[in-house]
């Protein structure tokens, strides 16, 4: 059996992640910066709190970096933490700055020094391309960052494959586009639409109020995702990979679909305010997954309307419930 260790394991993709590598017989690791506070709310979700192995760790420190690399040895390293929301990160450029890249440093080297034939994958993102306009992204676009979380995610693509090619690490960057499930938090775009959808159509919420609704994204389906992760580290050769849909869709068409799904008229609820504005937005993302497709044998099949669709069935199965359910279960039941 493989061990696998995942940074960030109470995230979205950690979750899902932690479920696949169950489901091909690893043995899970995952850390937290503070296991012993966090619910982990998302793998009790998954129904998986039970089978992995939990620690905290400071992915900044290396002491502690090597110290949990020596205690699980782990075969495949997965490196998913960090501070995860772009608008957060004008908040706090420092802090994306140090959860991010300083974090990856720090990942990198301790494999380098402690465990040298595992294998290991970053968490990428392509916002840091910026605008791709109405061409769609490779992996030989160029980067353009327009945000601190951007600029950190770009610093760390370039360390990774400095020890790839420098140390001779088996080290790949996935460069995920937007991927959305249940799990993903509230305060972002897409759960916000929809979960303010229902509430609007159920009598709970007057309106939502949005930015810039013009503004378009390649969407995916993140337990589809988090499998392309996993394959990019089975391939006899490591190389950074673009994970995408290959289609793009703008808020607007989001809010409509969304509404449109709990019987009402999106424009007679959502309202646009130029204080939802980010100070920096980037307007147009669309990825190429070409390059996954024929390497890793790779492709989305959930985006688009049936994404969002999917996304309201669970948001409204999870309510008449009345407890969190995962929209993934509630698709393939």
């Amino acid at each position: 059996m493989k061990n696998a260790l995942i940074i960030g394991i109470s995230g979205q993709d950690g979750a899902y992640l932690a479920r696949l590598l169950l489901a091909r017989g690893y043995n899970v690791f995952g850390t937290s910066r503070d296991a012993a506070a966090n619910d982990f709310v998302r793998l009790r979700d998954l129904g998986i709190i039970g089978d992995v192995t939990l620690t905290t760790l400071d992915a900044t420190v290396p002491e502690q970096v090597r110290q949990v690399i020596a205690d699980v040895q782990p075969h495949e390293l997965y490196n998913l933490g960090g501070l995860t929301s772009v608008g957060r990160s004008f908040d706090e450029p420092v802090e994306a700055v140090r959860s991010i890249a300083v974090a990856t440093a720090v990942l990198l080297e301790g494999v380098r020094q402690a465990a040298r034939s595992c294998r290991f994958y970053s968490a990428g993102s392509s916002e840091a391309f910026g605008d791709s306009g109405p061409s769609a992204a490779t992996e030989t676009t160029g980067f353009a960052p327009k945000s601190p979380y951007a600029s950190a995610k770009a610093d760390a693509h370039w360390q990774v494959a400095n020890y790839r090619h420098a140390y001779g690490l088996f080290a790949v960057t996935g460069i995920l586009f937007n991927h959305e499930s249940r799990l993903r938090p509230a305060d972002f775009v897409v759960p916000k639409i929809i979960t303010a959808a229902h509430a609007i159509a159920h009598g709970q919420q007057g309106e939502l109020v949005l930015g810039d609704i013009d503004v378009a994204r390649d969407w995916g389906w993140a337990p589809e995702y988090v499998d392309a992760i996993w394959r990019m580290l089975q391939t006899d050769v490591p190389a950074d990979y673009v994970v995408a849909t290959g289609h793009s869709m703008t808020l607007r068409e989001v809010a409509a679909d969304a509404f449109d799904y709990f019987g009402l008229d999106w424009q007679q609820h959502v309202r646009t305010a130029p204080e939802m504005l980010r100070p920096n937005e980037l307007r147009h993302s669309l990825g190429d997954p070409a390059l996954a497709k024929r390497d890793l044998g790779w492709r989305a099949h959930t985006f688009g309307r049936d994404l969002v669709r999917t996304l309201a069935e669970g948001v409204a199965a999870a309510a008449a419930a009345a407890t969190p359910v995962s929209v993934d279960a509630v698709r393939a039941s």
